[in-house]
């Protein structure tokens, strides 16, 4: 079975997203539209996301319109939205709308991921929901050099550091990147 892992970039007081939930401070940063190769999960077969990602990632690139720019980003991989609400679907893309607790989910995710790993891309609380039930086994950070005086938090709920163990920290461009195991 693969791991599940939470891989995103935040600003150093740890927004994910803006107020508008916008990840414009994301791509405005030097080498932010385009990461470094290695910084994904690159054994992901599945990606998690929830909403207001999706949504996010349809609107800033016109994806409805230009259903080839899914390819872009989640390439041939299953993803799965977490949602309440009927959303759109771009063409050719597999994507799968789930709602409801996170562990009556999982099972259809693990079962679609076989045995590589599942990129949970977004948001916040999707990945603390995870975590809350033990099943989230790592969170990698690409920390921006950006502050934000608000919007989405990085992981809207306390840790304690005897749950994250660092595995590694090194600069990556104008990021800090941080890998922590999740115990």
């Amino acid at each position: 079975m693969g791991r599940i892992i939470f891989d995103t970039a935040t600003t150093i007081n740890g927004w994910i997203a803006d107020e508008q939930n916008s990840l414009a401070w994301l791509f405005a940063v030097e080498n932010g539209d385009a990461p470094d190769e290695g910084l994904f999960p690159s054994d992901a077969a599945v990606l998690v996301e929830g909403s207001t990602t999706y949504e996010w990632i349809l609107a800033e690139e016109d994806i409805l319109a230009h259903p080839e720019k899914w390819q872009n980003f989640h390439g041939d991989k299953t993803t799965f939205v977490f949602t309440t609400r009927d959303l759109p679907v771009p063409e050719g893309a597999d994507v799968r709308f789930v709602s409801g607790a996170v562990a009556d989910a999982l099972p259809a995710i693990r079962e679609a991921a076989g045995e590589r790993d599942i990129w949970v891309v977004g948001g916040g609380d999707l990945a603390g929901q995870l975590l809350d039930i033990g099943a989230l086994d790592e969170i990698a950070i690409s920390v921006a050099p950006v502050a934000l005086a608000g919007g989405a938090p990085l992981l809207p709920r306390r840790v304690e550091s005897d749950r994250l163990h660092l595995v590694s920290a090194k600069a990556v461009g104008q990021f800090a990147r941080l890998v922590y195991e999740v115990r």
